[in-house]
């Protein structure tokens, strides 16, 4: 007889600004997380008070977080919560942070970095990478392009502090990446970190563009990518999350983001509990 460990992690944009939904939205997005149940949530843009104070209420299945604090929200908007106990974590910026002037400006006051997360309690070591880069305003992934290059800085920066990681730790790395699946800086981080992508092929966009906003924008940007320890076997199970409107707590339907979810389960069997 064999024993299954079973891990599961769900990345969302959770689109947490000083916007008019918020107030229904970000309970109801509780209420289909607490549904779910996956063991860890990464939520990027967690971006106001409001939201910060939501997703750091009591909760049934989630019974704590981590974050680094800042003066309204977050540093990167970046918040992890769990299931279970968490160890040590701790936020490194991105040393290129995009310009003061231009779009990039809001990235910049966000500080946008990576939210490094250790699980305590587990059958075996996880460590959790929360991050959401630099926005690409024009959609130019071009080699050549300045946000684009400047991404590239970010992957780099990235795919160190993934090397990093203790070579016996399964390590998942989730959030906004603002890259689409298969362009170039995609390969060149897969290629740099030894990460794999579990949705690696599938052409589904992630994000849903507002009413106006160009249908090329509509692209697979957010992943959970994974490294698993040496001689570990990993079933991996994959969906996409909150693709459709629902009901809003206090009434009233919609979307729960302009992002969807992304959520990776994963099974094995941990060596002390197998049984030839």
């Amino acid at each position: 007889m064999t024993d299954k460990i079973t891990f599961s992690l769900l990345t969302l944009n959770c689109f947490g600004g000083s916007n008019w939904s918020v107030a229904r939205r970000l309970p109801t997005v509780m209420r289909e997380l607490e549904r779910l149940a996956p063991n860890v949530v990464c939520r990027q843009e967690v971006q106001s008070p409001l939201a910060l104070r939501l997703f750091t209420a009591a909760s049934e299945h989630f019974s704590t977080h981590a974050f680094l604090p800042g003066l309204r929200f977050p540093f990167g908007a970046l918040f992890t919560l769990a299931h279970g106990p968490i160890g040590e974590h701790h936020f490194i910026r991105y040393q290129d942070e995009g310009r003061w002037l231009g779009p990039t400006f809001m990235d910049r006051l966000t500080r946008k970095g990576v939210l490094v997360t250790h699980l305590q309690r587990m059958p075996l070591p996880i460590t959790v990478l929360n991050t959401h880069l630099l926005a690409n305003y024009g959609a130019n992934w071009q080699a050549d392009s300045r946000p684009a290059l400047a991404q590239q800085r970010q992957l780099q920066q990235l795919a160190a502090i993934v090397r990093k990681q203790s070579e016996d730790t399964l390590v998942l790395v989730a959030g906004d990446f603002n890259i689409p699946r298969g362009c170039w800086l995609y390969k060149e981080f897969i290629e740099r970190s030894g990460l794999a992508d579990p949705l690696a092929g599938d052409e589904r966009p992630t994000y849903r563009p507002f009413p106006g906003v160009p249908a090329r924008y509509a692209l697979p940007i957010d992943f959970v990518f994974l490294r698993t320890p040496p001689g570990l076997t990993v079933e991996v199970e994959t969906a996409l999350r909150f693709v459709d409107q629902v009901p809003y707590v206090g009434g009233g339907t919609g979307y729960l983001s302009d992002h969807l979810g992304v959520q990776v389960t994963l099974r094995w069997v941990t060596p002390g509990l197998h049984r030839p």
